[in-house]
């Protein structure tokens, strides 16, 4: 199993998603909350904080983890924790996504999440 951790990252009412790039094999185009893969060695926290460095150039603080997700792909599962996190320095850029926007719960449903984002969504 692939210990995956993803930021949700508050700005007032809305929070942030990314797009994922076309050419990704896994949900190309697809949205998702950013994060990455725990390397080892590192705690999850520190994990979110580097993968949104190197996503989107910001820095985060990692409030609270808000729920787990697991998720079988072809070959592969991953479980990913959720933390609440917000912004301390820096802009969301578009580094390493196709897009991204900021929106509320209830926009969600105008966007296609990938399977293992749209679990933790109801739960926001």
């Amino acid at each position: 199993m692939i210990e995956v951790v993803a930021a949700i990252i508050w700005q007032d009412d809305k929070f942030l998603i990314c797009q994922r790039p076309a050419h990704k094999k896994q949900n190309p185009l697809q949205w998702e909350f950013p994060g990455g893969k725990v390397e080892q060695g590192e705690t999850k926290e520190q994990a979110i904080v580097r993968e949104i460095q190197e996503e989107l150039n910001t820095i985060i603080f990692v409030n609270d983890a808000v729920g787990e997700a697991v998720h079988a792909y072809p070959g592969f599962s991953v479980r990913i924790t959720f933390y609440n996190c917000e912004i301390i320095n820096g802009i969301p850029e578009k580094i390493e996504h196709n897009d991204f926007a900021w929106i509320t719960k209830s926009d969600a449903q105008k966007y296609q999440f990938c399977p293992a984002d749209l679990k933790i969504l109801k739960t926001l």
